[in-house]
């Protein structure tokens, strides 16, 4: 392979986004120290080909400036504010950043295989690579609605909702990402995250299986006389209790998840205030998790919390639709793979309807 010892090197992060979108399904949480190395490996890779290039003077050297800057002006700050609105995670707009560092400009790979074009094989004339990487992950993602509805109907699962949604056993709720797709009266898009019940159970110190045994008592707020460290809700820490209420582990996959983006707490229990009158008009105690925990539970108000219990608790259920939701580093890291390789899908599809 021919290529400028710079973008040889680049190539060192497709392993490491493949690793991260392995993690990423499976846990939906990477660790924070992940990016400040990636970032210092394309600061200094990119210190490099401005070496090589210096002193700047020619056209060339000129558009290639143009680019870096718009990769590290616009398309880094992009994820940033697509985290902002929540659009991203904490996790996706650092990895974009990353992208837009490590590959500011379209790296060029010549095979010294006879008939093998150099790769990319389709470069746009804006030329920031970063941009082509965004545009192919957004069209990964895009295909990702599609196999969820080809997978429903395979399997007989026929719906409104199944090229958004899949039905999952309540049993193996707690083990799934994503968010309820439904409520006792239908569908909805805005259902409750299960990494807030996930929160909620654990600060309550229960299990789904008591909830849905005991649906009175757990919706009675005056029962709740302890509580628990909520973690931040990641499937795969292991469960504060044994399933009696009020008993805690301690056990130490119940803490700081790896550093990783929204990490947990420890599991000690906690002492909380008697409750008063208003309190006792809180089904679930839905309104105090919310207002004794930091930040938000993933968006989630108490009259969301309330109503997803009520769905999982529901003796008539035995699975629910829940929305998966593509961790967005996954569909990224294809994004990178065939970015390497064929080029700007969206730019190739435009010229080849005559619009670029």
């Amino acid at each position: 392979m021919y290529a400028t010892a710079p973008d040889l090197l680049r190539l060192a992060i497709v392993p490491v986004f493949a690793w991260a979108a392995l993690r990423d399904i499976r846990t939906r949480r990477l660790p924070n120290r992940l990016w400040p190395p990636v970032y210092l490996f394309g600061a200094v890779l990119l210190a490099v080909d401005l070496l090589i290039r210096w002193p700047i003077g020619g056209v060339a050297d000129r558009l290639f400036l143009v680019r870096v800057a718009i990769s590290l002006l616009f398309i880094a700050p992009l994820g940033v504010a697509f985290w902002y609105v929540g659009g991203f995670g904490g996790a996706d707009a650092k990895a974009l950043v990353a992208l837009a560092i490590v590959y500011p400009t379209f790296p060029t790979y010549v095979l010294p295989i006879a008939g093998i074009p150099a790769l990319p094989a389709v470069e746009p004339a804006l030329g920031v690579f970063s941009l082509t990487i965004l545009t192919n992950t957004v069209l990964v993602g895009a295909c990702y609605p599609v196999g969820l509805g080809i997978y429903n109907a395979l399997r007989g699962r026929r719906s409104p909702v199944m090229v958004l949604a899949r039905p999952v056993a309540i049993h193996r709720l707690l083990a799934v990402h994503g968010r309820l797709f439904e409520t006792r009266g239908g569908y909805t898009r805005n259902g409750l995250d299960l990494d807030a019940l996930r929160m909620y159970l654990r600060w309550r110190g229960t299990t789904l299986t008591a909830v849905r045994e005991d649906p009175d008592r757990h919706r009675d707020p005056e029962s709740v006389t302890e509580t628990y460290a909520p973690t931040d809700g990641a499937a795969h820490l292991e469960p504060v209790t044994d399933g009696a209420e009020g008993s805690a582990t301690g056990d130490a996959e119940g803490t700081a998840a790896d550093g990783a983006e929204g990490s947990a707490t420890d599991t000690e229990p906690m002492d909380i205030e008697p409750p008063d009158d208003e309190s006792a008009a809180d089904p679930w105690a839905a309104a105090r998790f919310l207002e004794s925990i930091e930040g938000t539970a993933y968006g989630t108000d108490p009259e969301t919390l309330r109503e997803g219990l009520e769905t999982v608790a529901d003796p008539d259920r035995d699975r629910v639709w829940v929305s998966p939701g593509m961790p967005f580093v996954v569909p990224m890291f294809l994004g990178i793979v065939v970015s390497l390789t064929y080029g700007d899908v969206l730019f190739a599809v435009l010229r080849a309807i005559g619009l670029a």
